[in-house]
């Protein structure tokens, strides 16, 4: 006899309409409650009755995309690639924005469990923190893009961060700079971690001081680059070079120097990751470190479908090459 909604709540000695809540992300639901739920779906085998009726729909050809901030164009450009793909492949896409946020991750991924969908790609907010049990227990085909999980044998789609660190480090000292600064993303997210990695990389190979005080950590948005740009600016001995992790913060970096009356490039030379197609009518010219955003999320719906028709074998990690294009906002004639 097939399980219901009733059988889950039942076992989870709640209402049915706080199950249909838990199973629709609803965000209402007391944690406690919400994980007596999610562990009796998983003992009974629940499939909510939408799953049986698209098993004879086909509406199962659905894949969830989860990504960690929806006003960041990088990540934007990146769906339409994935959506390119399974469009064409005769499947629908559902988009998810987790915020940076572990929980609402989590409900995302509850959701997407819950209804069975056929394929996951994620953007994980935490290499380590991010918990996808619940799909592998469903075996639900899982990509991440950007960004990697830790310890997990997980099909994944990025550049080498590192290395594009490193090398971007690497043309700031090129132009004369000695004491460059950067603004990291936060330490929980693989790209965090290998960008900084990488321009340490570049300054210990330089010679060229890389402590604490020139590396100031925040969350890949516009306020937190403007802070850390701050911080940079009004410390005691200021950098003549800066890197940013991400376009978002460079934006907020960019309206520090600004506002503090720097000249770029004089006094600063500036780059960053990621450009905004808007900041090509920016004087100067930035330098930016370019990812082939559309083409990972292409091959990120081309290798989660893959997975979707039964391929098996070791988990694929691709690894696109990015391109430094250096714009005025470093040169130093």
């Amino acid at each position: 006899m097939a399980v219901t909604i009733r059988d889950v709540a039942a076992a989870a000695q709640v209402s049915p309409a706080t199950v249909s809540r838990v199973l629709n992300g609803k965000v209402e639901v007391a944690e406690e409650l919400r994980q007596r739920v999610v562990a009796a779906v998983g003992e009974l085998g629940y499939r909510p009755n939408g799953l049986a009726r698209s098993l004879r729909t086909r509406a199962t050809s659905v894949l969830g995309v989860v990504i960690a901030d929806v006003t960041n164009p990088f990540f934007t450009a990146m769906v339409r690639g994935i959506e390119d793909v399974a469009q064409a492949a005769g499947y629908s896409v559902v988009l998810a924005n987790s915020d940076e946020d572990l929980d609402k991750e989590r409900r995302y991924l509850e959701v997407a469990a819950a209804e069975q969908m056929a394929g996951v790609v994620l953007a994980p907010a935490s290499s380590r923190g991010t918990d996808v049990s619940l799909l592998q227990q469903y075996r639900i085909p899982l990509v991440t893009v950007d960004r990697q999980l830790a310890g997990l044998d997980v099909d994944s789609v990025s550049i080498d961060n590192q290395l594009a660190a490193r090398e971007a480090t690497e043309h700031l000292v090129a132009q004369g700079c000695r004491r460059i600064a950067f603004v990291s993303g936060p330490s929980a997210t693989s790209t965090g971690q290998r960008r900084l990695a990488g321009y340490r990389a570049a300054l210990r190979a330089a010679d060229l001081p890389s402590g604490a005080e020139l590396v100031k950590r925040a969350d890949f948005r516009a306020e937190g680059g403007y802070d850390a740009t701050i911080e940079l600016l009004r410390s005691a001995e200021r950098p003549d070079g800066l890197l940013v992790s991400n376009n978002l913060m460079a934006l907020g970096a960019l309206r520090a120097l600004q506002e503090m009356g720097i000249d770029v490039p004089g006094e600063i030379a500036f780059a960053s990751f990621d450009g905004i197609e808007w900041a090509r009518a920016l004087r100067p010219t930035l330098t930016v470190v370019e990812q082939p955003t559309y083409e990972i999320g292409r091959r990120a719906a081309e290798l989660l479908l893959a997975r979707v028709a039964g391929e098996t074998g070791p988990a694929q990690r691709v690894v696109l090459p990015a391109e430094l294009k250096v714009g005025e906002s470093s040169t130093r004639r």
